[in-house]
């Protein structure tokens, strides 16, 4: 295993999961220092998820802003623990 794949899979798996900091909010056009509510994450992740069932498949784009929106949910549960 490389050391890169070592801190992935280690105790820094966040600093190598958040590549392009800002990446969300700047997809979702919300303004710096504003939050991002977990319900618009939900909704947005829920629509996502709808548009890619059965054969469909996502754009790039789409399939970038869904990873995103589930990291950032992810993240979200860390902070409550």
């Amino acid at each position: 295993m490389t050391a890169e794949m070592e801190d992935v899979v280690g105790d820094k798996w966040i600093k190598g999961a958040v590549k392009n900091k800002g990446a969300l909010r700047k997809a979702l056009g919300t303004p710096e220092g504003e939050p991002i509510s977990a319900e618009k994450l939900k909704t947005i992740k829920t629509k996502l998820r709808k548009k890619g069932q059965g054969d469909k498949k996502l754009s790039l784009g789409d399939r970038k802003l869904l990873r995103r929106v589930q990291l950032a949910l992810t993240l979200r549960g860390f902070n409550k623990s």
